[in-house]
């Protein structure tokens, strides 16, 4: 199994920074990529970026520019740092883990979740 811990959610004013950090443990060996989602009030979850085993990442198009997302690979610890925050960012953050192609986890179609992390962002 794996397990994701989430940290560094909280207030901050519009324009602000914040730091999310996600720390993975157990059988870190088994994660592909890994990636933030959030969901905001009332709102369905959606992805916020990824970043593969490759380093390469992807996101959504509300993000671009804003939030940089970072993988360390030693510590398994991935990383979104968010810049020039808007009310529109407030949501409870998740990080996500997907399971490598030749696990047991990926053939039931299970991945990995944290407990979230809550980010507000005052007008």
């Amino acid at each position: 199994q794996v397990q994701l811990v989430e940290s560094g959610g909280g207030s901050v004013q519009t324009g602000g920074s914040l730091r999310l950090s996600c720390a993975a443990s157990g059988f870190t060996f088994d994660i592909n990529a890994m990636g933030w989602y959030r969901q905001a009030r009332g709102k369905q979850r959606e992805l916020v970026a990824t970043i593969n085993n490759r380093l390469m990442s992807n996101y959504a198009n509300s993000v671009k520019g804003r939030f940089t997302i970072s993988r360390d690979n030693a510590k398994d610890t991935v990383y979104l740092q968010m810049s020039a925050l808007t009310p529109e960012d407030t949501a409870v953050y998740y990080c996500n883990a997907e399971p490598k192609r030749d696990t047991y986890h990926y053939k039931a179609g299970i991945q990995f979740w944290g407990e979230g992390t809550l980010v507000t962002v005052s007008s």
